[in-house]
């Protein structure tokens, strides 16, 4: 897969499209990204997703608190898995946001994106203050010389979900329901930095991972089942979200990761952690010997989860 990060582009192929934020890449956007590349094939034309960052969200309203699924990163990554040709990130400005509906068909779809094809939802609206829809659309397709081809509410409704419920789920700690809404497992991805190093001294050492994107969403406080795939192996662990109530007096919270069966050096490496369940919430012990004693229940508890659905 290809990516761009302007629409100073240079291709030399035509064009299947479809258009939007896509935050999560959830079971929903999936049907519409494998249709697309479907008909790519089919009529021996380019798969092409354009997208936006920051979020419109961000830029319009200022609605800079919003938390978003997946990094721009790993938005990327799930696309390129799904088989896509081409993704083209566009920045989200308020000057885009008033390019008019012909303009935007003109100077971008047809001029910069060959697109003689665009895949697009029944309720999408685009131009300035977004005034155009979708029959919109179709009659600047016979001008321009593209089709569209609609989703209907039927297709989109079959998949009755959203990016706000998986946001919202996340943010309960219902892991399975996001796992189960995205079609696959929600992951955080970040750098492993040094910590204070005191589950070295209780025997379970942790990764400590920092998360640079601040507007990347953080699920619910709690234990987590999780993997990740270091050096080509898959590895399993436990992770705790939360500010480590018994022992911690900073007050910041941190994502740690105790590695079941692993004792490599990995400071200063790229991690993406994947969550498969949620095992607790984090609590206060009265003692470190307390909090010792909950990890290896806590470690049992995944243990027991791991051989049953992830025997490898």
């Amino acid at each position: 897969m290809k990516i761009y990060k302007s629409l100073q582009l240079d291709f030399n192929f035509n064009t299947v499209v479809t258009i939007g934020t896509f935050d999560g890449v959830h079971i929903g956007h999936r049907k519409i990204i494998e249709r697309l590349v479907q008909t790519a094939k089919k009529s021996q034309l380019k798969s092409v997703v354009l997208t936006f960052f920051p979020h419109p969200r961000m830029v319009l309203q200022k609605d800079a608190d919003i938390k978003l699924i997946n990094t721009i990163d790993e938005r990327s990554v799930i696309l390129e898995q799904l088989g896509l040709d081409v993704l083209v990130i566009k920045k989200f400005t308020k000057e885009f946001s008033r390019l008019t509906a012909e303009e935007y068909v003109t100077d971008v779809l047809v001029k910069q994106l060959r697109v003689k094809k665009i895949i697009i939802g029944y309720d999408h609206h685009f131009g300035r203050n977004r005034a155009a829809n979708i029959e919109n659309l179709k009659a600047y397709g016979k001008i321009h010389d593209f089709e569209v081809e609609e989703i209907s509410a039927q297709d989109i409704n079959e998949v009755s979900v959203s990016s706000t419920k998986i946001r919202t789920a996340l943010l309960d700690g219902n892991i399975k329901k996001a796992n189960k809404y995205l079609g696959s497992y929600f992951m955080l991805s970040g750098n492993v930095v040094k910590g204070k190093g005191l589950g070295n001294t209780i025997g379970f050492p942790t990764a400590n991972l920092h998360i640079e994107e601040t507007y990347k969403l953080i699920p619910k406080q709690g234990v987590y089942i999780v993997k990740t795939t270091i050096d080509h192996q898959v590895v399993f662990g436990m992770m705790n979200i939360g500010f480590n109530p018994t022992t911690d007096i900073d007050k910041k919270q941190k994502i740690e990761v105790h590695f079941f069966n692993f004792n490599q050096s990995i400071y200063n490496i790229s991690l993406v952690i994947e969550l498969l369940d949620r095992i607790r919430d984090e609590h206060k012990f009265d003692s470190v010997n307390d909090l010792k004693a909950q990890l290896q229940k806590d470690q049992e508890t995944s243990l027991k989860y791991l051989a049953k659905h992830h025997a490898e």
